[in-house]
């Protein structure tokens, strides 16, 4: 049926495509067809792409188009079977290149369409050979594969809705391994335009590398993309897809990145290449180059730093000192700032720090609770309980004597020998102020914000607090969470409505023909 926003004349075009394809494919009297069909494509409608994709599917299953590679040695003409097969070859390739031509080009709609049935074709030609593939266990068509990653790899324009498409395709593990196999010859050692960047950084967070199968393990019970042909196994080589995920990062990390860019590069680092690097180590330059850098940058660096330092052995003695400069009130306002507070959580639970250091912490955050929003105050007052069960020695700061007197609520702070400017947390004299930032929280406008802060006038429990359960316990995570809740749909009525009038019983009803009569 035809859209609605498709005119009459449309409707008559398609229906009349429709009856030309379905007569070619019943008798080769009416190959023109064919031709007919590919003179009616329309850069701007769909119909004619859906049209031939389901020709050539077929022709492809029922082998129209296969070729047996023949060495002639006598100059003769072809026969009209080999004739025809050359000519519907042609119109195969002649489609291949509006596809690509589409996918660059055409509206998003169309654009979508093209890869969508690129992929159909490719699959369907995977499994149904042009020509012999001779000794072969497996065969997959990557002159058809290689087109499309250069189409979605644009230096033009910004391709996020066709890769979100192309995701698919990691269903499936032959599908994904050849991908990975194109990438190093589609990517360029030397600088390339931004929008490439962007849309191959979009296309490797897209496709995750998978490494839980066995190097040389089977996929015969996983479905496959260009599969099964009879008697054909492909095997998943992770070692072949490492190298080749290693040869494009190595060209990435010469490139020159704006902001954004160096942002969306640590994310996918982070999420699906670091743990594939041959040498990870090799990253330790540009981290710490990306940790001097405001923001999410250095959050997402830091993250990396910490990778380095427990899985690689790496050791950078300034991590404390870095980690504790971020701890500013703008932090409040960034995307990663529970990514942070995880972080730190990690860094800070050895229980060998020296008492200092971690007495800076406890203080700053204790500081950063006046300008804090309410959900964040939580998560760090939790966190600073942490700290209090980690180091026994540090409740004393809960109420720290100053000059032989304690400090009072009304002067607190006024005094304070903690100094929030200093860069060094060593140097902060931490350990001879107090925590009456907490004490000043138990009268908070917010119930929970003060019942939260009491812990440090009640004994400290014996267990640490759960800081990634309390992360995902925040204002936005649950504001996201129940928007992907599934709501039940809840009867309003017993009886369905036919009328404007109430159901017969209705109680309303009596009161209203007693109003009426009087």
């Amino acid at each position: 049926m035809a859209g609605p926003g498709m005119s009459s004349s449309q409707k008559i075009t398609t229906r009349l495509l429709r009856q030309k394809a379905q007569d070619f494919m019943l008798s080769r009297k009416h190959a023109n067809n064919l031709v007919d069909i590919i003179g009616q494509w329309d850069e701007s409608s769909t119909s004619c792409i859906l049209i031939l994709e389901s020709i050539f599917v077929q022709v492809l299953k029922r082998g129209d188009m296969y070729q047996e590679k023949t060495i002639s040695l006598a100059i003769s003409e072809p026969s009209p079977e080999a004739r025809y097969v050359s000519w519907l070859r042609n119109c195969y390739e002649e489609i291949w290149e509006k596809l690509l031509t589409s996918i660059e080009r055409c509206r998003p709609a169309v654009q979508l369409q093209a890869l969508s049935t690129g992929i159909k074709l490719t699959a369907e030609e995977g499994k149904f050979p042009l020509e012999p593939i001779g000794d072969l266990n497996y065969y997959f068509p990557l002159h058809r594969l290689k087109p499309l990653l250069m189409a979605l790899l644009s230096p033009e324009k910004d391709n996020a809705n066709l890769i979100a498409r192309f995701e698919e395709i990691s269903n499936y593990p032959d599908a994904l391994y050849y991908t990975y196999k194109c990438l190093p010859s589609l990517t360029p050692k030397r600088q390339p335009r931004e929008i490439y960047i962007k849309n191959l950084l979009e296309l490797i967070h897209k496709l995750p590398l998978q490494k839980d199968m066995e190097e040389g393990e089977s996929s015969k019970n996983k479905e496959l993309l260009c599969g099964p042909q009879q008697g054909s196994v492909f095997t998943w080589d992770y070692s072949n897809a490492r190298r080749a995920l290693n040869k494009v990062w190595a060209c990435v990390m010469h490139w020159e990145l704006t902001p954004q860019l160096h942002k969306q590069l640590l994310i996918v680092l982070l999420e699906r290449v670091m743990p594939h690097l041959e040498k990870a180590v090799l990253l330790t330059d540009f981290l710490m180059d990306s940790l001097d850098a405001d923001g999410p940058i250095g959050l997402l660096a830091l993250q990396g730093v910490f990778i380095l330092v427990t899985k690689h052995n790496l050791e950078y003695p300034n991590i404390f000192t870095k980690l504790y400069s971020m701890f500013e009130p703008e932090i409040f306002h960034t995307k990663y700032k529970a990514r942070l507070f995880y972080l730190s959580d990690l860094f800070l639970s050895s229980t060998h720090l020296p008492e200092a250091l971690v007495a800076a912490f406890a203080k700053r955050l204790s500081r950063l609770t006046l300008v804090a929003p309410a959900e964040d105050i939580i998560i760090i007052l939790l966190f600073v309980g942490n700290l209090l069960l980690r180091h026994p020695g540090l409740k004393r700061l809960i109420d720290h004597p100053q000059n032989g007197e304690v400090v009072s609520e009304e002067g607190a702070g006024a005094g304070d020998p903690f100094l929030m400017e200093e860069r060094d947390p060593l140097r902060s004299n931490a350990l001879l102020s107090s925590l009456w930032e907490i004490k000043a929280l138990q009268c908070h406008i917010l119930p929970s914000v003060a019942t939260a802060a009491r812990f440090i006038r009640d004994p400290l429990p014996s267990v640490e607090y759960d800081m990634a359960t309390a992360l995902e316990r925040t204002g936005g995570h649950i504001f996201e969470r129940e928007l992907k809740n599934k709501v039940k749909d809840i009867m309003l009525t017993f009886e369905r409505p036919t009328s404007m009038a109430l159901p017969k019983g209705e109680r309303l009803l009596q009161y209203w023909q007693l109003t009426t009569m009087h």
